[in-house]
């Protein structure tokens, strides 16, 4: 879909999965995160499970953020409605300008997976200072769609008519 533009530029992402119950051996969600953006030509140079807790991840969000080494943050989990999901709360902060077509653009194409239960869903993306950010929900099936349907696609240069990686260097002022 699109005409190609230029060529596709390689990206240093770090993946984070926000959860009290995900370990190394069972993040499924954040396995799917880095297979595909590895398969896809990208850089995975961090990966971090973190806790449910905001003060944590707003830190650790602030310190990725600051890294001039990391071009984008992917984060799983924590998207929810419940007391401990709290990721957006924990990145709201540093968001400079929010992407609101990614929450609806995510939640129009999950209403086919999981109908109306979609509106559960608090997927956001947004620009903090220099850094893009992810946020998708928990499940394996939500990362897949995320990834294949939105993230990859703006993720690649190579892709038109426009993408966020073209983007870069105009947010970046360069």
């Amino acid at each position: 879909m699109g005409k190609k533009k230029g060529p596709f530029v390689p990206l240093s992402v770090a993946v984070l999965t926000a959860s009290d119950t995900r370990t190394a051996e069972n993040d499924t969600s954040g396995d799917v995160l880095q297979q595909r953006l590895v398969d896809a030509g990208h850089k995975v140079v961090k990966r971090q499970i973190h806790t449910d807790d905001r003060d944590g991840l707003s830190k650790l969000f602030g310190e990725w953020i600051a890294d001039k080494n990391i071009d984008a943050i992917i984060c799983t989990g924590g998207t929810g409605l419940t007391r401990r999901d709290i990721t957006p709360e924990a990145v709201e902060p540093h968001i400079t300008k929010p992407i609101p077509g990614f929450g609806e653009l995510f939640r129009m194409l999950s209403y086919d997976d999981v109908g109306t239960s979609t509106i559960q869903s608090r997927a956001l993306a947004g620009i903090a200072d220099d850094t893009l950010i992810f946020l998708l929900p928990g499940s394996t099936g939500a990362c897949k769609l995320g990834m294949d349907k939105i993230i990859l696609p703006q993720l690649d240069a190579s892709r038109g008519p426009c993408n966020l990686v073209e983007l870069l260097p105009r947010i970046r002022h360069e």
